[in-house]
Order: C-alpha cells, then sequence, then structure tokens
C-alpha cells in the first residue's frame, strides 16, 4: 500500500474517514471528499469523507472505531470532540481465518550464544537480579563497583554487567497472583538466555525469600548463578565485596561462550509499540507484522502483548488462534482485564495517552486496531501469563499491560532475547539483557530523533516504498542485532531503569 504522495489516505474502501499526510489547511481539497477542509487538520488525524450521522460507525481499516457524538460534515475533522467509543460487541468466530504463511526459500541463521538449556543468547551479560527493593542499591553498587574496577575488560566475550531492580518483593502477599507474577518475572530473568550468568542478591527477610525461589525453580541448567542475602553475608560492604569476586569467577565461564551459526527457530522477539500515532498502523505495525511473518515462517517466534492495546480488535486475533480452545485463552484474558479495571476505579477506554491523541489516535478501539497490525498475519499458536515460559513456536500472545517497560520486561522473562518497537512520538528506552530495535512510523521524527531510532518506516509515506520491503528491511536487522550489531539504544547505553515487573496486588 502506497499514498503516493497524496495529502490522504483511505485505507479501506469502506472507511468513511480518511487520514491527512500531512498538515492540512482551512479550505484545502483533498481528493475523495467534495467539500473544502472546514478546519485545519494535522497529519496522521482523520476527516470525514462523508456524511456521518449522530450514532453511526465511524470505519477505519475496515473497523469500527468508535461512533458519531455529533453530526459530522463531509470534510471536518473528526477526533475526541465528535468521536466516543459506543458499543463494540465482536463476532469471536474462533479459528474461521487461518491461513498459512507463503514459503520463504533457504533457512536463515544468526551467530547467537547456545546455551545449555537448548537457548541461544543474542547478548553475553552478567546479571545481578534482586529479590526485592531493599536489596536495589547494593546490586547498584556492586555493578558500579566492578565498572570502576574495569576488569571487565579481561573478558572480551562479556558485554557488560547489568543490575535487575525493582520496587517490590516485599510489602505484600505471599500467597496471590501478584507474588506469582513476580516470581515468575525473576526466574525467568535468571533463566533468560541473554545473561551468561546470574548472581541473586537479597535483603534476607522479604516476603519473596530467596530460599523459596532457587527451591522451586531450577534458574539456570549451567550452574553459572550465585546468591546471597546482605544480612547474612554481614551487611553492605560485605556484600558488595563478595558479590564482585562471585561475579568475577563466574565471568570467566559466561566469557568461554562464544558465538556460533543458530537456526531461526532459537530467535524470539517481542513486539511492542510506544508512543503510537496516527501513522503507527499505516507505516511501522503492518511493516513490522511483515517482519513478524517472515521470522515465523522461517521457524522463529514473536511475541504480542500490551491486552489493554488490543481491547476492541481482540476479534481478529481469535480467528486466527490454531483451535477454539486458544482463542477462547485471549477472551478470557479481555474480560479479567474488563473487571480488573473496573475493580481498580478504572476503565479500558482510558487508553489513549494525550500523546497518543496529539498524534491522532482517538479512541482505544482504533489505537488497537493499528497495534495489532504488529502481529501480521501468521497462526496464533498459543496464549500466555505475564512472564510465563514460552515453549510454543511461531506467533503467540503474551498477556502484560499497555505500559511499555512493564510489557517488555513480561516478554523478557518469558524468553525473548530481542524486542522490536515501533513509535510514533519518539519513545526512548532499552531493555538489557535484550537488544531494542526502534521503528519510528513518521519521517519527520525519525529525522528529529536519528540518534534514538533504527529505522525509518515513515518512507513507506514520503517515498512510497512497500510494507513488505520494510518488512524485509526489518528482518534483516533482526539478524544482524542477534548476531551482535548494535542497536541505537544499546549505543546510548539504555537498559539500566526499565526493568518493571507488574506489580498486582495490595501494598502492605
Amino acid at each position: 500500500m502506497t499514498s503516493d504522495l497524496a495529502p490522504v489516505i483511505r485505507l479501506n474502501p469502506s472507511d468513511n474517514v480518511v487520514v491527512a499526510l500531512h498538515d492540512l489547511r482551512p479550505g484545502e481539497t483533498v481528493p475523495g471528499i467534495a467539500t473544502p477542509l472546514a478546519g485545519p487538520v494535522a497529519r496522521g488525524h482523520k476527516i470525514a469523507a462523508a456524511a456521518i450521522a449522530p450514532g453511526e460507525s465511524v470505519l477505519r481499516y475496515g473497523q469500527i472505531i468508535g461512533v458519531a457524538t455529533a453530526a459530522i460534515a463531509p470534510g471536518e475533522h473528526v477526533h475526541s470532540h465528535n468521536l466516543g467509543m459506543g458499543e463494540h460487541d465482536r463476532d469471536y468466530a474462533f479459528s474461521t481465518d487461518l491461513r498459512p504463511l507463503p514459503p520463504v526459500g533457504a533457512p536463515r541463521q544468526f551467530l547467537g550464544y547456545p546455551r545449555a538449556d537448548g537457548g541461544v543468547g543474542t547478548r553475553n551479560y552478567l546479571g545481578v537480579l534482586t529479590s526485592v527493593n531493599c536489596s536495589g542499591s547494593v546490586a547498584r553498587f556492586i555493578c558500579e563497583g566492578i565498572e570502576r574496577e574495569g576488569w571487565l575488560a579481561d573478558f572480551p566475550n562479556v558485554d557488560g554487567v547489568v543490575p535487575i531492580v525493582h520496587g517490590t518483593g516485599c510489602g505484600m502477599s505471599g500467597r496471590d497472583e501478584g507474588y506469582d507474577t513476580l516470581f515468575r518475572t525473576l526466574a525467568g530473568y535468571a533463566r533468560n538466555p541473554n545473561f551468561g550468568a546470574i548472581l541473586l542478591v537479597g535483603l534476607g527477610c522479604e516476603v519473596l525469600q530467596i530460599p523459596d525461589l532457587i527451591g522451586k525453580a531450577r534458574l539456570r541448567a549451567d550452574g553459572n548463578f550465585r546468591y546471597m542475602t546482605i544480612q547474612q553475608t554481614g551487611g553492605t560492604r560485605r556484600t558488595i565485596e563478595r558479590g564482585s569476586a562471585m561475579l568475577r569467577e563466574m565471568a570467566g565461564a559466561a566469557n568461554a561462550a562464544a558465538r556460533a551459526p543458530a537456526g531461526l527457530e532459537h530467535l524470539m522477539v517481542g513486539l511492542q509499540c510506544g508512543g503510537s500515532d496516527g501513522y503507527s498502523g499505516i507505516t511501522a505495525n503492518p511493516a513490522l507484522g511483515h517482519a513478524s511473518d517472515l521470522l515465523v515462517a522461517h521457524g522463529g517466534t514473536t511475541i504480542l502483548s500490551e491486552t489493554p492495546e488490543i481491547y476492541g480488535a481482540e476479534h481478529l486475533l481469535t480467528r486466527r488462534a490454531v483451535t477454539p480452545e486458544v482463542g477462547a485463552k485471549i477472551v478470557e484474558r479481555i474480560r479479567w482485564w474488563e473487571e480488573y479495571t473496573a475493580r481498580q476505579g478504572g476503565e479500558m477506554d482510558n487508553n489513549p495517552s494525550p500523546g497518543n491523541k496529539k498524534g491522532g489516535l482517538t479512541t482505544i478501539l482504533e489505537k488497537s486496531l493499528g497495534a495489532v497490525a504488529k502481529g501480521g498475519t501468521a497462526p496464533l499458536t498459543q496464549v500466555y501469563r505475564f512472564g510465563e515460559p514460552i515453549t510454543e513456536r511461531g506467533f503467540v500472545y503474551m498477556d502484560s499491560p499497555g505500559y511499555d517497560p512493564t510489557s517488555v520486561t513480561g516478554q523478557i522473562a518469558s524468553g525473548a532475547n530481542l524486542i522490536a518497537f515501533t513509535t510514533g512520538r519518539g519513545s526512548v528506552s532499552g531493555y538489557k539483557p535484550t537488544p531494542c530495535i526502534k521503528l519510528a512510523t513518521n519521517t519527520e521524527m525519525y529525522e528529529r530523533m536519528a540518534e534514538d531510532m533504527d529505522i525509518n518506516c515513515g518512507d513507506i509515506i514520503s517515498e512510497g516504498v512497500s510494507i513488505e520491503a520494510k518488512g524485509r528491511e526489518i528482518f534483516e536487522m533482526f539478524l544482524r542485532v542477534a548476531s551482535g550489531e548494535k542497536t541505537k539504544s544499546e549505543q546510548l547505553g539504555f537498559g539500566g531503569a526499565e526493568f518493571v515487573p507488574w506489580a498486582m496486588g495490595a501494598v502492605m
């Protein structure tokens, strides 16, 4: 799909709105709309292509994105002032739209770090993982001390040392959903193939006890794992000294790992979007969807998440589920979120954010339809809870909040060794130990923030590049980054503050 550099684009023949591709002035005429524009319309925003009556459905992508809350004339700006949610019941039609992916040719490989459990890392970090917020500062002190001492230079195959700190682990129940979620998250990080070694540091008196964590879950098959508590070790200084010594010992084993060819069945990519705009569902998201299909066709795995941001578009996933039972898991998660938000005094249409709306998105239905495009067209093979180990290959779904750092945290805990992140407003972040590829939805933002963005997808509009060509470009970058090429966020040093477990349940 290309725009031929037109001022607007209609995304589906049945749509009664078009999308502005650059800023438009009052009185301008645009193709397909007889009436001149009633007022200014910013790029990425919607314009009525025909008269829309109050209560009538507004369609984009050929799908309902809400209903008109007032009469809308042709050529009028369509946004929060005249478009609302309305009813949005969906026909889930489980497993009725299963389509095999086309063949992709010769097998491809990347150069990764083989692990004892059969996984393959795209990076080789030492990690200092904390059981509780109370040990977070000491974990940072350990890492800062190692960097000052400079001995990591003796281990050229080790990418660095990462403190994995968070704000919970105590002041919580030890037997509820929040505890179980945190437990899965910490165990998942310890097992992620992008870590060559893990040091687990606790305080000693917290709710999430280290003996429980290491007793219920074998955290590393290679044995390159140590643990301690500050209280038992004898305080801050002794814990820092002992932690540094343990990591230096484990660094030798981690450094023995070397990159080797690996099939794409060992590549697991988390699909993310943040700071979305009106272009997200036109450029970067469908291009990432095509790259996702290419990876899945080569035997790899991609993970779609952010349940509040598929709300209203979940029927597009249930129809691709390999079985009705898999599709029903998506619906169960949607129902859980409806109850969860209601219990917290919120609602699912609290999305989009102010930045999303400034970029042209009006309702969560519209945002979700664009977000789901990241998942391409492959069959949905399984649905997982937050941080649950992913065991099925192909295109899968992992439940998570829409808050990007938390969602990515869950994907990495589930096994993602690469993240692909689309953004229209310009999100900046990174997620050690897993590299993050940033995909800009529009050329203007890409040029303004080129130091943070890896690929410009805005040229789908500005230069007429096809979705398929851009998807292939993204796919090829998957393989280069998985083989060691650094992303922009890695070059900038991001990743030390974006571990954000999903905090659920009462804080006590």
